[in-house]
């Protein structure tokens, strides 16, 4: 090498280094700059929400950023992923550095500096003056974004989130220890323990074993938020999941996409889908809202007789649960071509039955979607029955009570609930799983919805461990969650999640209510995808 290509040369790495400061701690977090850059270079979206673009080919086809993020060919690592006849580049930043690299048929002289590399990106051109490969797309985007990339760039390979050791994964959940859904919480606390103590009996995930730390729910929402902050960040933890959620959504969903924590499974009534998505939560089963849905799916195609579209009424008790049950019925119906529901509102106390009954019958309803309390619906089907009225009654099973199955003979045939699961979901194997844990661990015969719920959890979790491979970060695994199609669990529905879906089953069992019988019947699973 004569003397000025070596002068070049040190001058180039010379840059690099200013522009990016080595870091020795495998743990070291990412800068503000360094977490942008992430986000492109894995989703291949701006965090200003600037347009993105790749050019693809000879003509320069333009495809949005995020149908061709980096990461798609290069990988988590950059050191990419052949498919098919292309084979990307490796683009570590140690590969990156290095002064001769054969790529394909093309042979690199020189190594990247901070300029040879933007031109990679936006012109296609290595710092030998080669075209890259045809299938490498030219971007166009921002000054800023470019820099952020490289920045991040710099991190590939060695980027390991907290709570990933050479020998085990840390991973997180919250239960409560106090008051009236202790006992559920010390169960769903024995099942997680049991269903990640098997894993790691039988080699862990890559010879990693799973190290599973617990945090008390708060008093509050804003406590139970406080709580899991300090948790997340005192125990290093990688990924939590189980995590009751209940009631303290609005505060603990923000949290999680701040310090960018997957969670699968949380226990929660309400499934909140932000727009745009929070994509570290994964639900499991469909909230209260998404069964309000289905049934009224379910409704709008049930015939009775004839042809005519069902006519929805919905008696409300005011609360901010029950208002995302509403919006979902307004929804649902406008879906449906069915005319928005008329409305009677009360507060908790105050409900009055023939009031109730009054207002709505005048309009003639053909199904009363009840959102109230369990003892508040057999007010109102009482009073019904009074005046010999029997519409469909629509209620979410949660809310029924379970003094409906002795409801007035009148309603016979006309009550339907709606669930998240069924008993029929638990196939042959996942029942064999289950109880094999179960007597292996000594779990106590109660609470079997939650211990269901919980065991389903960790197993989707550990799906997703596996699919995000040897070296895992959360990336990966978000995108490995992101890939299950129709997944059995052995006992749930099939669980699907894609980059703009995050609830893993979409619909709800509508179940009918045989009064004669006193029993429940199941019509089958409603989708509203």
């Amino acid at each position: 090498m004569t003397t000025r290509k070596a002068l070049i040369a040190l001058l180039s790495l010379l840059l690099i280094t200013i522009a990016f400061p080595m870091k020795t701690s495998a743990q070291n977090p990412l800068t503000p700059q360094e977490r942008r850059g992430k986000q492109i270079y894995f989703r291949g979206e701006s965090p200003s929400a600037t347009n993105i673009v790749a050019l693809i080919g000879e003509n320069s086809l333009e495809i949005p950023g995020n149908g061709l993020p980096c990461a798609g060919c290069h990988g988590v690592s950059g050191r990419g992923k052949p498919e098919g006849d292309v084979d990307p580049s490796n683009v570590s930043w140690e590969a990156l550095l290095k002064s001769s690299q054969i790529v394909g048929t093309r042979k690199r002289t020189q190594p990247y500096s901070v300029t040879s590399l933007e031109t990679a990106i936006t012109r296609g051109l290595d710092p030998s003056g080669n075209k890259l490969a045809v299938a490498m797309p030219r971007y166009q985007m921002t000054k800023q974004d470019l820099q952020d990339l490289i920045v991040y760039m710099r991190r590939l390979g060695t980027d390991r989130d907290q709570g990933i050791y050479d020998d085990k994964i840390v991973i997180g959940t919250a239960i409560p220890t106090t008051g009236k859904l202790a006992e559920m919480g010390q169960v769903i606390k024995q099942t997680i323990n049991a269903a990640i103590d098997d894993v790691n009996f039988n080699g862990g995930i890559y010879n990693r074993r799973l190290e599973l730390k617990f945090v008390e729910t708060g008093s509050d929402a804003s406590a139970t938020a406080a709580s899991i902050a300090h948790f997340i960040q005192d125990e290093n933890v990688f990924a939590m999941v189980d995590l009751f959620l209940a009631g303290a959504e609005k505060e603990i969903m923000p949290l999680l996409a701040e310090r960018e924590v997957p969670l699968v499974g949380p226990f929660t009534l309400l499934a909140k889908v932000d727009t745009p998505i929070n994509r570290q939560v994964f639900y499991l089963l469909p909230g209260i809202a998404e069964q309000a849905r289905a049934l009224v799916s379910f409704a709008a195609k049930r015939v009775e007789g004839n042809t005519q579209r069902p006519r929805i009424a919905a008696i409300y008790l005011r609360s901010d649960l029950n208002s995302s049950v509403l919006e979902g019925v307004k929804l649902q119906c406008q879906k449906e071509g069915l005319s928005a529901p008329q409305v009677y509102e009360y507060q908790e106390g105050s409900f009055d039955a023939a009031q109730a009954l009054q207002k709505l019958k005048q309009s003639d309803p053909s199904a009363i979607f009840f959102i109230g309390t369990g003892s508040d619906l057999t007010l109102f089907m009482s009073a019904a029955d009074m005046v010999g009225w029997y519409p469909q009654i629509l209620v979410p099973g949660v809310l029924a009570g379970a003094d409906i199955v002795n409801a007035r003979s009148g309603f016979d045939g006309k009550l339907f609930l709606t669930f998240p699961s069924v008993p029929e979901d638990i196939t042959a194997e996942g029942q064999k799983q289950l109880q094999a844990l179960s007597e292996k661990y000594k779990l106590p015969p109660k609470h079997m919805a939650a211990q269901v719920a919980a065991y389903a959890g960790v197993k989707i979790l550990i799906e997703g461990l596996k699919r995000a491979g040897i070296a895992p970060n959360r990336e990966a695994l978000i995108q490995a969650l992101e890939g299950l199609k129709q997944y059995q669990t052995g006992l749930t529905p099939l669980i699907s999640y894609s980059p703009t879906r995050r609830i893993g089953a979409m619909g709800g069992y509508v179940v009918s209510i045989d009064l004669k019988q006193k029993r429940m019947v199941v019509n089958g699973w409603v989708s509203i995808e």
